[in-house]
């Protein structure tokens, strides 16, 4: 039996809403047009309504132009990407494969304006592994513990929210890695000033293993003298793109639920916004826990070594909708303004970048034709979400170089000025 939904606790509105569209009012520059409010969502997978280019007002030479740069610039990595590991992150110290991977499909995508699919090409029903857009789920189940009020304020210290653990062998903090007395994580001097902000951020510079993984084997100095030996950053003052960390976020995030993250984001996201039912968010083979006498699998958040999110490109899409207008799903709100406000604002620290893999156009140094007020959710492959809410636009690319997508984006920027051009 299902346990009835907790209720949203009340927050004040953060940002500025415009149309049904959220964007965060952020320490950027000039804010968007409004938007034309969107009136159709796509109902349950597979139910989503098509408009040919010039049905939708944009220019078909450049949409169809936006197929070809996508089609041309496909990955040129190893479809198997269990093999493709091997010659990338496997080399990393400690960097054997402990989740699945998928062989991919070919070079796939979808353009979405103002809900409707106006292109599709690859295989977009196919699943396959995300990579590092599973944190950009990761931070949302963070976000809806948030609204619930089982994290009170992203600036509470993590140390305060974790019971005790029962880890294998070799994970823990420094001088704490074995046997198996239950571990907390964060009761080193440094781990201890550790904030849900810092981790959401990238700014934590946790130190220890979990997984098998020590925090310094990802993507490791090239100095070896210093791995597990140099002066730790303090929480909140250096950027860190590391999965471990990530891996400790999502660890953390299921102690505060006490349920696997898989049916937190089945329960509230996935299947309101009726995505398919072939999405699987994945742990590694030794990412197991006890929590309330059930073992619980706590899944990847960064996809590093195998695992986190696999799924297709229409769930992927889905999402991009669902975080272009807020976190409100065809009058619903699934996930609070507030947090999607927060979630796409640049971080002091560094200002590229929101929550997790909320990656962000600031400054227009990701996109210089794209409006300053967008995100990309951004995995390696590449996988990337672009999401526009000025122009009521998601664009879905996978196993793509990242050069040829910033040309898919320009490209159907062109074709939405040019068929409104058009239209006048």
């Amino acid at each position: 039996m299902s346990r009835p939904p907790a209720p949203l606790r009340p927050r004040p509105l953060c940002g500025l809403l415009l149309g049904t569209a959220f964007l965060a009012v952020a320490p950027l520059a000039t804010p968007p047009a409004p938007l034309a409010a969107q009136s159709y969502f796509p109902g349950g997978h597979p139910d989503w309504e098509r408009r040919t280019p010039a049905e939708a007002g944009l220019d078909p030479a450049g949409i169809q132009r936006a197929v070809e740069i996508a089609v041309a610039g496909e990955s040129r990595s190893p479809r198997d990407l269990a093999f493709n590991h091997l010659g990338t992150f496997g080399r990393e110290p400690l960097g054997d494969a402990v989740g699945p991977f998928t062989v991919r499909g070919p070079q796939t995508g979808l353009i979405v304006h103002r809900g409707y699919i106006v292109a599709e090409w690859g295989d977009p029903a196919k699943a396959d592994n995300t990579f590092s857009v599973s944190k950009s789920f990761l931070s949302t189940t963070i976000g809806l513990a948030y609204d619930r009020g089982l994290i009170r304020d992203v600036d509470d210290l993590v140390r305060d929210y974790m019971p005790p653990i029962v880890l294998g062998g070799g994970d823990g903090e420094p001088g704490d890695e074995h046997g198996r007395r239950p571990k907390l994580l964060f009761e080193s001097a440094h781990n201890r000033k550790i904030t849900w902000r810092h981790l959401l951020r990238q700014t934590s510079d946790w130190e220890g293993t979990l997984w098998g993984k020590p925090e310094w084997a990802d993507r490791p100095d090239q100095d070896r003298s210093t791995w597990g030996t140099r002066p730790r950053n303090e929480p909140g003052t250096v950027y860190e793109y590391n999965d471990t960390r990530v891996n400790l976020l999502a660890l953390a995030a299921t102690a505060v639920w006490r349920r696997p993250l898989p049916e937190v984001l089945r329960e509230h996201v996935m299947d309101p916004i009726g995505a398919s039912t072939t999405w699987a968010w994945h742990g590694y083979d030794n990412s197991w826990v006890i929590l309330d006498g059930r073992e619980v699998q706590a899944v990847s958040g960064g996809a590093h070594w195998g695992g986190g999110m696999i799924l297709n490109t229409y769930d992927q899409a889905r999402f991009g909708l669902l975080t272009m207008h807020g976190g409100n799903w065809n009058g619903e709100q699934l996930v609070s303004e507030e947090w999607m406000g927060m979630a796409t604002t640049p971080g002091e620290i560094n200002g590229g970048f929101g929550f997790m893999n909320f990656a962000l156009n600031t400054g227009r140094r990701r996109y210089a034709n794209a409006p300053e007020y967008t995100w990309t959710h951004v995995g390696a492959g590449s996988n990337l979400i672009y999401v526009d809410p000025a122009n009521e636009l998601v664009i879905v690319c996978r196993w793509i170089r990242g050069g040829a997508f910033s040309e898919v984006v320009h490209a159907v920027l062109e074709a939405t000025r040019n068929g409104a051009a058009g239209a006048g």
